[in-house]
């Protein structure tokens, strides 16, 4: 990856990582099921009136638009509303990154250097000095439902790289055209009209103010700006080469979740975070050093 893509990568991290408290806002006034359903639908109704569609085969766009956006954030919504915290959710989520990287080894035959080895497993180590320091205190099902997401999400990086969409932009606008009919269907089942109702109904308050800025932070920001970002960079690039930047998001959300939700994490937990962003940096920083070498040597 060249540094303008690394450094963009980046940039998604600290998206997504900030989204955390956007969703903890949001579930403080929306029903789980039903808050995926209201994120993709205020997307999907300019995508099909004003995006043309992108031209890629109908099945990657109906698998990515299934695993990115129903199972991720069902999951994700559902585990961080029965207790999952803020910061140990934006952790949990970021085993799909070794997960991305080992399917893309499987099913699209995508070599995984040594270094880029070496690199998820220094960062998964500090996924999982923190996932067992933050696990005590949290219930067991909350978490499965979080890391449940995860998976949810690396279905979605395998299928946004099979695609290979000629327009990322246009390909993540109409993946959020499969989530909400089906969320809707789901959150009227589980959560029941009532429910929903009483949202909609004093979503207008000054009570409700918290989660409608959560929820317009999640649709620009970490749906068009980040999504939009992450998709083009798989696109490009090999799975295993994007897929670990995710390992950062739990930095942020962490440190976000700290100054805002009083989370403060422990000695553990932040020497957990300095093995994440190693292992995350190894591989892109061992690829500059190369590039660099072989230039002088040129020269």
């Amino acid at each position: 990856m060249t540094r303008r893509d690394t450094l963009l990568a980046l940039l998604v991290a600290v998206c997504w990582g900030l989204n955390f408290l956007a969703i903890h806002a949001s579930l403080g006034h929306y029903p789980p099921m039903f808050l995926v359903a209201l994120r993709f639908a205020i997307l999907a109704l300019p995508a099909i009136l004003f995006v043309p569609r992108p031209q890629v085969k109908l099945r990657w766009l109906l698998l990515y638009g299934l695993g990115f956006g129903i199972l991720q954030f069902v999951f994700l919504y559902w585990g961080m509303s029965a207790g999952a915290p803020t910061g140990l959710s934006s952790l949990l989520l970021q085993a799909s990154a070794p997960l991305t990287v080992l399917a893309g080894a499987v099913f699209l035959k995508e070599r995984i250097s040594p270094v880029q080895a070496v690199g998820v497993a220094v960062a998964v180590a500090g996924l999982g000095i923190i996932a067992i320091h933050r696990g005590h205190s949290a219930a067991l099902g909350p978490v499965l439902l979080v890391l449940l997401g995860a998976a949810g999400w690396a279905l979605g990086n395998i299928a946004s790289r099979a695609a290979q969409a000629d327009d990322p932009f246009r390909f993540m606008m109409w993946m959020t055209v499969v989530p909400p009919l089906p969320m809707l269907a789901l959150s009227v089942w589980v959560e029941g009209p009532q429910r929903i109702g009483n949202a909609l109904r004093t979503a207008g308050t000054s009570a409700a103010m918290p989660a409608n800025l959560g929820l317009l932070y999640t649709v620009l920001i970490a749906t068009i700006v980040g999504s939009g970002i992450w998709t083009d960079l798989l696109r490009r690039h090999a799975s295993g080469s994007v897929a670990p930047f995710s390992m950062l998001v739990p930095v942020v959300g962490f440190a976000t979740a700290w100054l805002a939700l009083g989370e403060v994490p422990s000695l553990t937990e932040l020497a957990g975070g300095v093995l994440v962003v190693a292992g995350v940096l190894a591989a892109p920083l061992s690829a500059a050093v190369s590039r660099r070498s072989t230039s002088m040597s040129k020269a």
